[in-house]
């Protein structure tokens, strides 16, 4: 069998007793060399043992201390290893069994790389925390206008005590959060400032000097980050809207300058070339200051200049309506001549033209009416058209039928002379035409009257009234047929005299014949009333002399406006009544109509 060998500790024990026994029987002998006496030695014995044990005793403490320490440290160990799993939100650490066993020592080897790698995860976690606070701090910063901040993470404070990867979550939510509303504020910044260049430029202002204003930073020249704080949103919105009122206030101006300028130029009849210059105000009366953007368009010499022409063109405007007016007039009148139409009085005239030059009437409501007056010749000139047509081919008719009349009572027609046959010929087209006088006055009266029921007006034919001068000459012509029967009759009796009488007849019939045509001619206008003498003469004259004009004395101005407020209803006796008015109407010329 083998010999036992003691443990390590044992064998030191037994070392040291048999050391102690050695240096104790060598004193025995130093002792008993010397002669020490037996109080002696038992009290340096007695010291030697209090010594040993203090030395045992300090060793023991010493090993108590260490082995309190050692667990105070796999206490601390265990705990911070604990408190890292939880301030890390981790349950476990893989490869860590969850109970130790062994000495202390050897817990504490066991523990401590688990714990040295909690730690690194602990630092790890803290950084990835330090960055997304400082990120948040410094964003935050800027949301809330902090230009000046300190961006160094050693200023970030973060809770040790809740390190997880949920809460760290939730701070980068947070962090992509306040990325979102920066860009958005960013977004509404750039939008701002986009605006303020275009409003700027449309306004003519310096658009830099207005968003440095606003905050110095806004200005890209300064290289410093933009402020994005409530205060500068608000700032920026501020000043887009009153820029944006500022528009609206000069766009309200150019119209109404423009509109003004429109009315001079319609007021003043201004030529195209002087208008083109202006153009540009004009172009903006139909747009809306949303669709206003072209760069200096609403810029205050534009306004300025619309406002020094609108001034030199009213200075101008008193001496422009006269010629004006008169240009309008002598339209009026001309439309009216053509038409055989009334025309307005040359007094009424007058007095609108030095209102006119004494400033005390107003243009527009002067030139609209004239203008209406126009309107209202131009329409009743063309509903007369017809009318004027027949009239004309029956004016050209009776001067042939008045050719034709001289022509028979010729006694040289057929004789053999120059330019007989083109007389003989002319006088064959004029009895077609003479033929046709009788259809064509009846459909000028049912044209005269369908037109007078339709206008409730008489028709005029340079003032005297149509349809009498029709009725008139019917009421001639019939009593030229009857003097021609009359004649006829009468020479029927004067040939039964030839025969008597062949001395006398070749002059005498033919001399009386023409006087009784004469007379008979003569007294047939001679004879009649004041009224038809005016209605003869008007027919006789109506191939010569078309145009008369006559001062009725009504204000065109008043008459305008009466005409767009009359209404007049139809009447069942409107026909009577337009033969009462036409009756009235001769009547101021000369008298009652005669039968």
């Amino acid at each position: 069998m083998g010999s036992f060998q003691a443990p390590p500790g044992m064998r030191s024990s037994a070392l040291l007793e048999t050391s102690c026994g050695y240096l104790l029987q060598e004193l025995q002998m130093i002792w008993n060399e010397v002669g020490e006496d037996q109080s002696e030695r038992e009290k340096v014995l007695l010291e030697l043992e209090q010594e040993c044990l203090e030395v045992y005793r300090r060793k023991v403490d010493r090993a108590n201390m260490s082995r309190a320490r050692l667990h105070q440290e796999l206490a601390e160990s265990e705990a911070e290893f604990t408190h890292l799993l939880l301030s890390l939100g981790e349950r476990s650490l893989p490869g860590r069994p969850e109970k130790m066993s062994g000495t202390i020592k050897q817990q504490l080897d066991s523990i401590t790389p688990a714990l040295r790698e909690m730690r690194l995860r602990k630092e790890e976690r803290l950084n990835q925390f330090r960055a997304v606070q400082g990120q948040i701090q410094k964003i935050s910063a800027e949301i809330a206008g902090q230009s000046e901040y300190d961006d160094s993470i050693t200023n970030v404070k973060v809770n040790e005590n809740d390190l997880s990867l949920k809460k760290l979550e939730e701070y980068q939510n947070e962090l992509q959060r306040l990325h979102n509303e920066k860009n958005n504020r960013l977004q509404q910044v750039e939008k701002y400032i986009a605006a303020v260049h275009n409003l700027s430029a449309t306004l003519g202002m310096e658009s830099s000097m207005i968003i440095t204003k606003v905050h110095p930073s806004l200005n890209e020249l300064c290289g410093i980050s933009k402020n994005i704080s409530d205060g500068i949103l608000a700032k920026l919105n501020s000043t887009v809207e009153s820029l944006q009122e500022e528009k609206q206030k000069r766009l309200e101006k150019l119209h109404q300058l423009g509109k003004a300028l429109k009315n001079l130029w319609s007021l003043m009849d201004t030529s195209y070339g002087d208008r083109y210059l202006f153009s540009h105000v004009i172009d903006q009366l139909s747009v809306s200051s949303a669709e206003v953007s072209d760069p200096g368009s609403l810029t205050l010499d534009i306004i300025q200049q619309a406002e020094a022409e609108v001034k030199r063109l009213d200075q101008l405007k008193a001496s422009k309506m006269k010629e004006l007016f008169l240009k309008k007039q002598n339209e009026l009148e001309e439309i009216c001549n053509k038409s055989h139409m009334e025309i307005p009085s040359r007094s009424e005239m007058e007095n609108i033209l030095n209102l006119i030059n004494t400033g005390e009437i107003d243009y527009a409501e002067l030139l609209m009416s004239i203008d209406e007056q126009i309107s209202r010749a131009k329409e009743e000139a063309s509903s007369r058209k017809s009318i004027m047509e027949k009239l004309e081919k029956w004016i050209l008719a009776r001067d042939e039928e008045r050719w034709l009349e001289e022509y028979s009572m010729d006694e040289n027609r057929y004789s053999v002379s120059r330019g007989a046959h083109r007389n003989l010929r002319r006088a064959e087209r004029a009895r077609v035409t003479v033929n046709k006088i009788p259809a064509l006055v009846d459909s000028l009266i049912a044209k005269t009257k369908s037109w007078e029921e339709e206008r409730r007006k008489v028709f005029l034919y340079d003032e005297v009234p149509l349809l009498a001068m029709l009725e008139e000459y019917n009421l001639s012509r019939q009593e030229r047929e009857e003097e021609k029967q009359r004649q006829r009759q009468m020479k029927k009796v004067q040939s039964q005299v030839v025969v008597e009488q062949e001395n006398f007849t070749t002059s005498r019939p033919s001399t009386s014949n023409r006087r009784l045509s004469n007379k008979s001619l003569n007294g047939g206008f001679g004879n009649a009333s004041p009224l038809n003498r005016r209605l003869s003469l008007s027919i006789q004259q109506l191939g010569s002399n078309g145009k008369n004009s006559v001062a009725l004395g009504t204000s065109f101005i008043k008459e305008g406006k009466k005409e767009q407020g009359k209404r007049i209803f139809p009447s069942p006796n409107f026909t009577s009544q337009l033969r009462d008015e036409t009756a009235s109407v001769v009547s101021t010329f000369s008298g009652p109509l005669s039968p």
